[in-house]
């Protein structure tokens, strides 16, 4: 099966420091900093890596169990908001939240929160950050 591949550098102390992460297929390079993990500053950060992958795989997941069941979704679209907070004398990633819109012909409501559901527990990602609170929030939104 596929193994996937990324990198990162980290020069300096915590605070002037400064750091590279770069994705194993050339697709993203970027730098990261304590400003842009912990406070405002420019730059990308592990939190904002961690929520892409987890948006992209849970839209996939949910993607493939929809037309497992015989639907065609048109369009999902999801957002990840990773909070990282202070617990004791460290920094815990407490809770992912994932909000889903599904364009998708041919269901109703209830069945397409089940399925999102199931994908919120089955995606990769999801079963990787299991040790974290996943909180879901689906929407159907067919016109």
């Amino acid at each position: 099966m596929a193994k996937r591949t990324a990198s990162a550098v980290w020069e300096g102390t915590l605070r002037e420091g400064k750091g590279t992460v770069k994705l194993g297929s050339g697709a993203f390079e970027g730098q990261y900093s304590f400003a842009s993990r912990f406070e405002e500053g420019t730059g990308t950060n592990p939190e904002e890596l961690i929520g892409a992958a987890h948006a992209g795989c849970f839209s996939m997941a949910l993607a493939a169990g929809l037309t497992k069941a015989g639907f065609k979704p048109t369009r999902i679209s999801t957002n990840a908001s990773v909070s990282l907070e202070k617990v004791g004398e460290g920094f815990k990633i407490t809770m992912i939240e994932l909000n889903t819109e599904g364009e998708v012909p041919g269901i109703d409501e209830p069945t397409f929160l089940e399925h999102a559901e199931t994908a919120k527990k089955n995606c990769p990602v999801s079963q990787a950050l299991a040790g974290t609170e996943i909180k879901l929030n689906a929407k159907l939104v067919n016109s």
